[in-house]
């Protein structure tokens, strides 16, 4: 897939065994299950990939096991968010040595407390851009960090190579539309995410991707088609068709859910999650599995 990227890009979960090990075969076979499902591209070590549970030897490791296995079958966004600038620029080295086609980088911050201003963020960017890889930026509540149209637009039009956008804010179109209005052709890849909870707004706005998890991207993506193709009556039959399960999924289970249904699909053995992540809830897991297998999303028979 050449450039402008643009589709449906889940977040690969990470699965582990019941003793919270990597279970490295578990992630070839996620990896497999989200190419089956006709997904456009693969995030790898986001946040729904619970990079945050991952020690800097477990993520050297998962990102050539990764790279490796999907060998091009689909192009992979590597996260390589730090609030070290030093750490961001290493990570960005070792993904592009090892093949991947894009970065993604929320802005710098750990914690409430400590967050970058605007133009130490701009500079992380541009250091990471030296990279010479894409650099998707990852606008979400999570960072705390408020990164307004204009700044975005700025980075856009400055920073080499930066040109994709994951837009994850409260009133998301509303922000897609005024970035894509404001930036103009420096806007390649304006993407939503959250699961996709608010992919038709989104798609109206302008959005030319998505990232949800590997739930169900091959759900998601006859919508993203339909509408691209101006058959707005199929895509609002889909994405209606879709939504309980993706509002389920964004707002009782969280990264839990994909795992979860991969599980019950025989794609991975496990879905357990590191501590201090707790397991679903026995009555909340019997309700996604019951809204999925209404949808009937790849991932619940793939492995079956």
């Amino acid at each position: 897939m050449t450039r402008p990227y643009r589709g449906v890009w889940p977040v690969a979960p990470t699965p582990f065994t019941e003793t919270g090990d990597l279970d490295l075969e578990g992630q070839k076979r996620v990896l497999d299950c989200m190419v089956d499902q006709g997904v456009d591209g693969i995030c790898i070590l986001a946040n729904y990939s619970e990079q945050f549970l991952l020690s800097d030897a477990e993520r050297e490791t998962l990102t050539r096991l990764c790279l490796e296995h999907v060998a091009g079958r689909v192009p992979v966004i590597v996260t390589c968010s730090h609030f070290s600038t030093g750490i961001v620029v290493e990570r960005c080295r070792a993904a592009a040595a090892m093949g991947a086609a894009m970065i993604m980088l929320m802005p710098p911050y750990h914690g409430a407390a400590l967050k970058a201003a605007l133009p130490q963020a701009r500079e992380q960017f541009a250091r990471a851009a030296e990279a010479g890889l894409p650099i998707m930026v990852q606008d979400a509540p999570l960072s705390g960090v408020d990164l307004p149209v204009p700044f975005l637009a700025q980075l856009a039009r400055e920073v080499p190579n930066l040109a994709y956008f994951k837009i994850e804010t409260p009133q998301a179109a509303a922000k897609l539309r005024a970035l894509i209005a404001e930036g103009g052709e420096a806007i390649e890849g304006p993407f939503d995410g959250e699961e996709a909870i608010t992919l038709m707004a989104d798609l109206d706005a302008g959005a030319t991707g998505t990232m949800s998890s590997a739930l169900l991207p091959d759900l998601i993506k006859p919508v993203v088609d339909a509408h691209r193709g101006g058959d707005r009556a199929a895509a609002l039959d889909g994405y209606a068709r879709i939504l309980p399960l993706i509002n389920y999924e964004n707002r009782q289970c969280g990264l839990r859910a994909c795992k979860t249904v991969m599980m019950e699909g025989g794609v991975i053995a496990s879905d357990h999650v590191r501590h201090p992540t707790v397991p679903l809830h026995p009555e909340t897991r019997a309700g996604l599995l019951e809204l999925a297998r209404m949808a009937d999303p790849l991932a619940l028979r793939w492995g079956r």
